[in-house]
């Protein structure tokens, strides 16, 4: 029963795993697609020049 209760629990946690996995990828590619639509839509900054969207 034990070994059973072990193979069980080894199955949810990789199911967890590999749903949280899929969570992330998908956040990342969001984030990558507002990353790089960052660069095509700027404000225009002074003097007609398109100014940064971040502050580094």
């Amino acid at each position: 029963m034990v070994p059973l209760l072990l193979v069980l629990l080894l199955a949810l946690i990789l199911f967890g795993a590999g749903f949280a996995l899929k969570a992330l990828w998908w956040i990342a590619v969001v984030v990558l697609v507002v990353w790089l639509l960052g660069f095509v839509v700027r404000p225009v900054g002074h003097g007609g020049r398109r100014s940064r969207w971040y502050r580094w």
